[in-house]
């Protein structure tokens, strides 16, 4: 089914809008510019919007359980406290890297993942324990990217976007085994970027060079394609208090006639159904 119906949310131009994420403590969902180096909120009940600046490129934010956020920096890992004092947890820095995708796994750990500005192989995906522990899980990975649990925890989604796969691990809550296609998009879709996962366990994934949203039920089949007037989604996220709006992040950086609303945030009201995301344990 191809659904064209689509709201803004935020009209921006962000050069690389990425990582949206639902915070139901504040009822707000945030999302960053990673070139940037802007975290935005939005509300979407009172319209009201935040930009914080980061010291580095920023390459997700996501709600700590103790309030504030952590991030995927340039250099590694920090954290903002609910004052805004930032220190970091884990501190990384490697010449010619950023942090990219991240999502908090269902134990409270964050999976973050690193990529190469020159867009060589050379980055990771890895969990980073509420106590800063790195577990360094895919050690080579080109540019790691959407990540996501299925509703039983069982298993994680994985994107290294120039295979053009979304991979499926086993997982036990901590560790990722037995990695395998669940899809491979076809030339001339986009590559594969950002992720979500709903409730009914399907994937929704946003194609980067690909103007869509697609979403693929637990066996893989293609179920849904939302076309949009962007040519770079980025990713895409579950939000509003039923979870039930489907939020799209998108960037016109490297485009020569970007449309009017690349690197806005868009919704497509009354999407499906999401799952709460799970704040980090710290």
């Amino acid at each position: 089914m191809t659904t064209t119906r689509l709201d803004v949310a935020v009209q921006e131009q962000a050069e690389l809008g990425e990582g949206p994420t639902w915070d139901p403590v504040t009822g707000r969902l945030i999302w960053v510019d990673i070139i940037s180096a802007r975290v935005h909120t939005y509300d979407p009940v009172s319209g009201r919007r935040t930009v914080m600046a980061t010291e580095q490129h920023v390459g997700a934010a996501k709600p700590r359980a103790g309030g504030g956020l952590v991030v995927n920096l340039r250099d590694g890992i920090g954290l903002y406290d609910p004052d805004g004092a930032f220190h970091w947890l884990a501190h990384e820095p490697e010449p010619g890297r950023r942090g990219n995708d991240a999502a908090v796994a269902p134990d409270g750990a964050l999976w973050a993942g690193t990529m190469r500005y020159d867009g060589e192989t050379g980055g990771s995906l890895a969990r980073i324990a509420p106590d800063g522990a790195v577990t360094r899980v895919l050690p080579v990975v080109a540019c790691s990217n959407g990540i996501g649990w299925s509703p039983d925890g069982r298993l994680m989604y994985f994107i290294d976007t120039p295979t053009r796969r979304i991979d499926v691990f086993d997982f036990d809550g901590q560790h990722v085994v037995n990695r395998r296609p669940f899809v491979t998009l076809e030339q001339g879709a986009g590559f594969p970027d950002g992720l979500t996962v709903d409730a009914a366990g399907a994937v929704w994934v946003a194609l980067w060079d690909g103007a869509a949203v697609r979403r693929y039920t637990a066996d893989g089949a293609l179920d849904r394609i939302v076309e949009l007037p962007v040519q770079r989604p980025t990713a895409c996220a579950f939000g509003g208090t039923d979870l039930r709006d489907l939020y799209i992040t998108s960037a016109r950086t490297g485009l020569a006639a970007p449309h009017p609303l690349s690197g806005s945030l868009l919704v497509l009201p009354d999407a499906g159904h999401g799952m709460p995301a799970t704040a980090f344990a710290r």
